[in-house]
């Protein structure tokens, strides 16, 4: 039985639960019912996805990737669109999906070369500066980016790297200076879930769920075709959108069959 359908019959069962109580004429009455109704969605909703996102309040570094947009103190939610027409292939527009202005844009880089391989993260909403510079690493065990703070005199504050050895796909999320190899410390998050589909969680070292990504969310964006990404309050979106761009860049090919596929149908 797909997600979907359970998901409806949960709903259904609740409603028929409800109306089968006497409705009383308070409005009180009827805002309770309403808000059980929407607390009963939000938790099947988080049930599905991985889990409730809950609030960062250490984050790893200091200061965020930019300091007007990357931590807020309520959840928010992005839209990000894959460019048709792109030279280099890696290029997305990230929108928000409350107001739907544009939020960031990110850039591919024409040549996948040494030093020239890489992602640049520029903020729209608020300051228009590049904030975060993705480089990949040619000569890796496993796919692997340096993460950047700012344009050309960047400063590499982590990296993300995929598991070499793990029961399913998982990235990690390292500050910079926790070593190499064996011996280095713990990520600092962990990103796990199907890639491929788009439907993925982040969490910080507590086990904490900050970020999530979802190929059709809760929230409904109808203007282009695109994924959505949730952000827990206090967490750093520029890093979320980061690093979802980076991994979808790894799964390209894997997408390209999919729409392919789903084409031919």
């Amino acid at each position: 039985m797909g997600i979907m359908n359970l998901f409806s019959i949960l709903v259904l069962c609740y409603a028929h639960n409800s109306l089968s109580f006497t409705i009383e004429p308070s409005t009180r009455t009827n805002h309770r019912q309403a808000t059980a109704l929407g607390n009963f969605l939000t938790d099947i909703g988080d049930m599905f996805t991985g889990g409730a996102l809950g609030e960062e309040t250490k984050l790893p570094y200091s200061p965020p990737l930019c300091e007007v947009n990357s931590i807020s103190s309520e959840p928010r939610c992005f839209a990000v669109k894959e460019r048709a027409i792109s030279f280099t292939g890696e290029d997305f527009d990230v929108y928000c999906t409350e107001s739907g202005e544009p939020f960031v844009k990110v850039r591919g880089a024409m040549l996948h070369l040494p030093g020239k391989d890489k992602m640049r993260i520029r903020s729209i909403a608020g300051c228009d500066e590049e904030v975060c510079v993705l480089d990949r690493i040619m000569m890796a065990v496993s796919p692997t980016y340096d993460i950047y703070r700012g344009g050309m005199s960047a400063e590499k504050i982590a990296w993300i790297e995929k598991e070499v050895v793990a029961l399913s796909d998982t990235f990690d999320i390292y500050n910079e200076g926790s070593g190499i190899g064996p011996f280095k410390k713990p990520p600092v998050y962990k990103i796990t879930g199907d890639f491929i589909d788009r439907n993925f969680v982040m969490k910080n070292a507590e086990g904490q769920v900050v970020a999530k990504v979802q190929k059709d969310g809760l929230i409904q964006f109808d203007a282009f075709n695109h994924y959505q990404v949730q952000v827990a309050p206090g967490m750093d979106a520029l890093l979320v959108l980061a690093c979802a761009c980076a991994i979808d860049e790894e799964f390209d090919e894997e997408h390209a069959k999919k729409r392919k596929e789903a084409n031919a149908e």
